[in-house]
């Protein structure tokens, strides 16, 4: 006779109790979070704009996952997307006074003319 695999008991069954606060999914308010890390509210927002602290905004309130917090603390800043990387890059060009005068030279080089107006 083949065998067959008992039933489970009914506790197990039972779905395990959802994350409350003071445990590794606690959700975090701006405040909250700010006094975490021992720092001004401001100080916060600052790190999530330049450091890439990882948070949600959620109409006009800032919600952060503790256990977030504490990777972003262990491991740094995540690095930037592409785009972001190549709009950095595009601004480091955007005062240098020389940007325009190697322009034309690169054309000049290919014998193309920069604009449609000029061939």
């Amino acid at each position: 006779m083949p065998r067959t695999k008992s039933k489970p008991e009914p506790s197990s069954l039972t779905p395990p109790a959802p994350m409350t606060n003071g445990l590794e999914g606690e959700v975090l308010t701006l405040a909250e979070a700010a006094e975490y890390l021992r720092l001004s509210e401001s100080d916060v927002l600052r790190l999530v704009e330049e450091q890439r602290l990882p948070t949600r905004q959620l109409g006009r309130e800032w919600r952060f996952l503790k256990a977030a917090i504490q990777d972003w603390l262990r491991t740094g800043p995540s690095p930037k997307s592409n785009k972001e990387a190549w709009m950095e890059l595009a601004g480091a060009w955007k005062d240098d006074p020389y940007v325009e005068e190697e322009l034309k030279e690169i054309y000049r080089q290919r014998g193309r003319p920069m604009t449609e107006d000029e061939s």
